[in-house]
């Protein structure tokens, strides 16, 4: 039987790292929720698609194979696809630790763009409030109440995990917690 698994939590736990060390080590194929989420723009994400039209792309791409691992929020807009999922990897991190990793990220990504004064800061800056609102339970966007909430209604397992560990203990913990019957071998 094929593994479909979601991996999902705040920007910065790691969800994308996971879900590309996994797929590797599963020999699986990786994809990413903001590839179907958002159009194709320079500079990026500036336009969203409609639902209808990501979940048809999901499912031209990947979603009726028995094998793939998919990182990023679906929440709302890719129900569609849950009947599919085998299993689905929940990660948090602290606010902190993510926040550290997003400006890291950022600015391997886009250089002095994002460093204060730069084309993008204002934006950069807009962005890290943003992530740094998914843990207040009055945050409005995307947020841990919007994850929790969704989570509890799932019939797949739901495995939680630290995200804030270093990216290989991080994968081990869920080849492990995956495939359970590996930790007593």
């Amino acid at each position: 039987m094929g593994r479909r698994i979601l991996i999902l939590g705040a920007a910065g736990a790691g969800s994308s790292t996971l879900a590309r060390a996994l797929a590797d080590r599963l020999s699986s194929q990786v994809f990413d929720a903001d590839d179907f989420l958002w159009q194709p723009t320079e500079p990026p994400f500036r336009k969203t698609r409609p639902p209808d039209e990501r979940v048809a792309l999901m499912q031209a791409m990947f979603a009726p194979r028995s094998d793939w691992v998919l990182a990023g929020a679906i929440c709302g807009w890719g129900d569609a696809l849950i009947p599919r999922l085998t299993q689905v990897l929940f990660l948090t991190a602290p606010t902190e630790a993510r926040i550290i990793r997003l400006r890291r990220r950022e600015r391997q990504r886009h250089g002095a763009a994002v460093a204060p004064g730069g084309a993008r800061a204002q934006e950069f800056r807009a962005f890290l409030d943003y992530a740094s609102g998914y843990d207040d339970p009055a945050f409005a966007g995307r947020s841990r109440v919007q994850h929790e909430a969704w989570l509890a209604a799932l019939a797949c397992p739901v495995i939680r995990l630290d995200g804030s560990e270093p990216p290989g203990v991080l994968a081990d913990r869920a080849l492990a917690a995956l495939d359970p019957a590996a930790q007593g071998a």
